[in-house]
């Protein structure tokens, strides 16, 4: 039995080795002084750091993934919160099948969706930009905020919202002073995760996203003629984003939801 025990513990470690290292090295050569990202690593050194900042679309796709992710961010916590409160007022078969509509888009192959959006977009006569990017990010972020939110109002006490009631308080004002505060973790906590999945996605933002680019999109046409360590540089830099939002995420929707 303690062999057993001791077997799965090193195959775990394997496994986690095998998952971890592929970004651990994207961080690694991202400090590496060489012109092609392999091995052996003689100096370490910030120089891709500075070409990158020095490239002249980087900072503007920065921009453009921030200002996405931020608008995806802000839009998904209003209208998720707002849908999350009135689905758990309703029966919880009725909301499970809302539900479950309402995750369609996250059951779908990203390639599926992006050509249906493209498709979408250009038979209405939509110029492409960054507004169908964030809508199109918002149709599969916001069932993961939805998601969230419910879990959290259905265990929510509502006698504290009577009573304030009860003292005076208007439903808006019961709204604002009580629900808010008390669910506004989970609701911050929802809205980083559409942040995180919103600054990694590649696959729809390059079919709805038209002349302009973002992180992903950059480093998708930087691979297209070499592979230079400033793409492992981008990399670092979206693997940050979009494992601190993910982290924070988890920590305020686990912890504090």
């Amino acid at each position: 039995m303690k062999i057993q025990k001791n077997i799965s513990i090193i195959l775990a470690i394997i496994l986690s080795f095998f998952l971890i290292s592929p970004i651990f090295l994207v961080v690694l050569f991202a400090f590496t002084d060489r012109a092609i990202a392999s091995f052996p690593i003689y100096n370490f050194s910030f120089k891709w750091w500075i070409e990158i900042f020095n490239h002249r679309q980087f900072l503007s796709c920065l921009n453009n993934s921030i200002i996405i992710g931020i608008s995806v961010a802000v839009v998904s916590s209003i209208t998720g919160t707002m849908a999350a409160i009135g689905l758990s007022k309703i029966p919880s078969k009725s909301a499970s099948l809302i539900l479950a509509i309402i995750s369609i888009p996250i059951m779908l192959p990203p390639l599926v969706l992006g050509i249906t959006l493209l498709t979408f977009y250009v038979s209405i006569g939509m110029k492409l930009g960054l507004h169908t990017v964030i809508i199109s990010h918002l149709l599969f972020t916001q069932p993961f905020v939805i998601l969230i939110i419910y879990s959290r109002m259905i265990t929510f006490d509502y006698s504290v919202i009577d009573s304030a009631r009860d003292l005076g308080a208007s439903p808006l004002k019961a709204f604002f002073t009580i629900t808010i505060p008390i669910i506004q973790p989970v609701v911050i906590g929802a809205s980083l995760l559409a942040v995180a999945l919103s600054v990694d996605d590649f696959i729809i933002t390059y079919f709805t996203i038209g002349a302009g680019n973002t992180l992903p999109t950059l480093v998708f046409g930087m691979m297209r003629t070499s592979l230079k360590p400033e793409v492992n540089a981008i990399g670092t830099i979206i693997l940050f984003m979009t494992i601190s939002s993910s982290a924070i995420a988890l920590w305020m929707t686990k912890y504090r939801g």
